[in-house]
């Protein structure tokens, strides 16, 4: 029996919880990942998982060497990673989710400078503004706007973000400019965003140096992706709030109006995040530096110029990993 690849077979299948699912992610047939289970079980002559026709189970017994086999797997890749870096470039696959915005915006146009350096690592970038379950995609890592809900996960901070307020200077004609946030709410109309699908709509949040305020008006369509709701604001459906790394192309050709510039939202921040059981491999290491350095000359927080005239956005903190 190889007992390594047994061991492996056996963490991904309690990680997403079924040998279809794991023989997918392991690129290996599923009864082979059946035999090297059963295989373990008996060198072990313990039951490490319960099966049904439905569902997979860990038993104590599996619980436990699932645990210990994780910290062994980590170890040995991290041996392996520290004997080969010096020698070594980084390469190989690379699974990464970011929402499409931040990707078609800032990221993609940029990548030739980070396959300039490495050109040995294949990046698959998958967009989507949902929060992708990082073990059960196999993902390396992700990009995440915003404070980071899950506590499991190992963040690092690589930027941050300011909102502006918009509109077509179609629709401005056709329905007035607001000069002020509760205008939103009573005179116009805006386009929504809302993350998920019979989720909560968002509400646009101002802020001055004296106050701040939340508004919930009519909304004409909202929008669970970032960039259909640009695409809806540039079609005239309404006002809408957008990170000023995608504002800043349609203000400066003149598609859009850059509006209520004496209020501001509190910059957003940008985290990297990735499980805290999955070894930072050497090839993630240089995608976090790469992205950290591309945010922090793209001038994501103020449109040049300081078109956000009522705002004093606080400083980038220094990025730090947990």
């Amino acid at each position: 029996m190889d007992q390594l690849a047994a061991m492996r077979a056996f963490v991904r299948v309690v990680e997403t919880g079924t040998f279809t699912r794991a023989a997918d992610l392991l690129d290996m047939p599923k009864p082979t990942v059946t035999k090297l289970i059963q295989q373990l079980e008996a060198h072990l002559r313990a039951k490490l998982l319960n099966r049904t026709t439905r569902r997979v189970s860990v038993t104590m017994d599996g619980a436990a060497y699932y645990e210990r086999a994780l910290r062994l797997l980590d170890e040995l890749s991290e041996l392996d990673t520290s004997l080969t870096l010096a020698q070594a470039r980084p390469s190989g696959q690379l699974r990464v989710d970011c929402s499409s915005s931040l990707a078609i915006s800032v990221i993609i146009p940029a990548l030739h400078e980070f396959h300039a350096r490495y050109p040995d690592i294949q990046l698959d970038l998958g967009l989507s503004d949902r929060a992708a379950d990082l073990i059960g995609e196999n993902l390396d890592c992700a990009v995440r706007a915003g404070e980071i809900a899950d506590q499991s996960l190992i963040a690092r901070r690589v930027g941050e973000m300011q909102l502006i307020t918009c509109a077509t200077p179609d629709y401005l004609a056709r329905f007035g400019t607001p000069s002020h946030p509760r205008d939103i709410e009573t005179g116009t109309r805006f386009v929504a965003y809302r993350p998920a699908l019979g989720g909560r709509v968002l509400p646009m949040v101002y802020q001055n140096r004296s106050e701040t305020i939340e508004v919930s008006g009519r909304y004409t369509v909202a929008l669970n992706d970032g960039m259909g709701y640009l695409a809806a604001g540039l079609a005239g459906h309404g006002i809408m709030q957008l990170p000023t790394f995608m504002a800043r192309a349609p203000i400066a050709d003149g598609r859009l109006v850059p509006l209520l510039l004496d209020w501001c939202t509190a910059p957003k921040p940008l985290h990297i995040v990735y499980p805290p059981n999955r070894h930072l491999s050497n090839k993630v290491r240089v995608f976090v530096d790469w992205l950290a350095e591309l945010l922090a000359r793209d001038d994501l927080v103020l449109m040049p110029g300081g078109l956000l005239r009522g705002c004093r956005p606080q400083p980038l903190a220094a990025n730090s990993a947990a």
